[in-house]
């Protein structure tokens, strides 16, 4: 299970919590320009925007698991069981599911772009090899000015306009997006009396616009707790304050290890959580045992190169002793 986010403050930026019980040793890719994506059965891209995120990669080929391109447009894939995949359609450009993220950010600038792609595509099932099969997925896109959820259901590719800037799994966005109206008494303020005008009922805490504020590690409970915090959540005045902020409301439904058992002894936890700056092309992610905040910039690197620049994840533990370490510690 997994949460995605949009928040806008002077720049835009976009991330994902990464919710499972296991991890494929996921890295930061970049796709410079003039890589070429090869697909199944469209023709194949070799010039194109350069493209940042996380990856697993497999035979050379970036599974993108959420990234963003050099124009600012920024995508993600979650875990979405009922999606329904179909065979080859020749009115269609087939896309398999994995290579969903790299058609749409090679070519595309803005959700306006990706909505005429996707309005041309059909999903196809076929997996990526015996050893990785197709996942059920849905996709959250979003530039600076509008965000969009992509589904494939029964009825075929669905999009939803998504004003909220939040998606988590199951059910369905449309269903999601109707359940937020079950808690639109929900304030940060504190709420006025009206139970009775003959009560006296005194306030005796702090926060209580938010009682009934879901807190579970269910996708629907996730879904209102995080809307709910990002529509409310605060914009920073520089770059370090906002990409803070971002992680802080990612944080609102982290996921700790033990919390939420799928099987004997195997707990889905969050693996990492990531925040891009969509302006200027910086992947900013977290992991569960370093949770320092690490920065890859894409113009760092030559974009118009045509080979994979991967960076393994930086996962061990930082911790700043600030009076010296457990062996330099002196005792009284």
């Amino acid at each position: 299970m997994c949460t995605a986010a949009s928040f806008l403050a002077e720049d835009h930026y976009f991330g994902r919590n990464l919710d499972l019980e296991y991890s494929y040793n996921e890295t930061v890719v970049i796709t410079p320009r003039e890589y070429e994506f090869k697909f199944k059965q469209v023709d194949n891209i070799k010039s194109h925007h350069a493209i940042i995120g996380m990856a697993f990669v497999v035979d050379n080929y970036p599974l993108y698991y959420d990234a963003c391109n050099e124009k600012g447009l920024a995508m993600a894939g979650l875990n979405f069981p009922s999606a329904v995949y179909r065979d080859s359609n020749e009115e269609k450009d087939n896309i398999a599911s994995f290579e969903f993220i790299p058609w749409i950010l090679s070519q595309c600038e803005t959700v306006a772009d990706a909505i005429e792609l996707i309005e041309k595509i059909n999903i196809l099932n076929i997996n990526f090899s015996e050893k990785l099969p197709a996942t059920g997925l849905h996709w959250m896109i979003s530039d600076k000015k509008n965000s969009i959820v992509v589904e494939s259901n029964q009825k075929g590719i669905m999009i939803y306009f998504n004003p909220l800037g939040v998606m988590t799994n199951e059910p369905s966005f449309d269903k999601q997006a109707f359940n937020i109206k079950n808690y639109r008494h929900l304030s940060n303020k504190t709420p006025e009396n009206t139970f009775s005008p003959n009560l006296e009922l005194e306030v005796y805490s702090r926060g209580m616009g938010t009682m009934g504020l879901p807190g579970g590690l269910d996708s629907a409970s996730r879904f209102v707790k995080v809307a709910f915090t990002l529509q409310n959540a605060l914009k920073g005045e520089d770059e370090e304050e906002n990409v803070n902020q971002f992680f802080h409301i990612l944080g609102s439904v982290y996921q700790q290890k033990g919390c939420c058992e799928v099987a004997e002894g195997k707990y889905e936890y969050t693996i990492y959580s990531s925040c891009m700056n969509t302006d200027k092309g910086i992947y900013y992610y977290k992991t569960y045992e370093n949770t320092q905040i690490n920065a890859i910039n894409m113009y760092n690197c030559d974009l118009t190169d045509d080979e994979l620049v991967v960076y393994p994840l930086n996962d061990s533990p930082a911790i700043n002793y600030q009076n010296g370490n457990d062996e330099e510690v002196m005792y009284n």
